[in-house]
């Protein structure tokens, strides 16, 4: 009996870990981490229809994010509600309002990434 459910656990195991593996698969183009340019410590990272927005050293912050031709959209969340976490999106980022941010993906390549949104351009760069 205990060889079966050991199997059964082996079985389990190998599923999620193939379901984990293609789950970038919706983030496109956008799969990985980007480093904003002159800057060591601001950071985006997206991995399925998942963003994190980072400043090392300060915090980060998740959402989700949906990219449509060159529209970028990201609904970020604040668990505990921390006024850091507006901070973090909105002053050090500058990706206006916190809860429906709207950017456009001007130019992706292999390893780089300009987005523009509310008269402002922001570069990165893959890291």
């Amino acid at each position: 009996m205990a060889k079966f459910f050991k199997n059964i656990y082996i079985v389990v195991l190998c599923v999620v870990l193939m379901a984990a593996c293609q789950e970038g698969n919706e983030a496109g183009d956008l799969l990985g981490q980007w480093r904003m340019n002159d800057s060591d410590t601001k950071y985006v990272r997206f991995s399925g229809n998942l963003a994190y927005i980072d400043e090392l050293g300060v915090g980060g912050v998740w959402g989700h994010f949906v990219k449509d031709g060159d529209s970028l959209f990201i609904q970020c969340y604040s668990i505990e509600r921390q006024a850091q976490d507006t901070l973090i999106v909105e002053d050090d980022f500058g990706f206006k309002p916190f809860e429906n941010i709207r950017l456009r993906v001007e130019c992706i390549t292999d390893d780089r990434l300009l987005l523009s949104g509310n008269g402002q351009t922001w570069g990165f760069y893959k890291y």
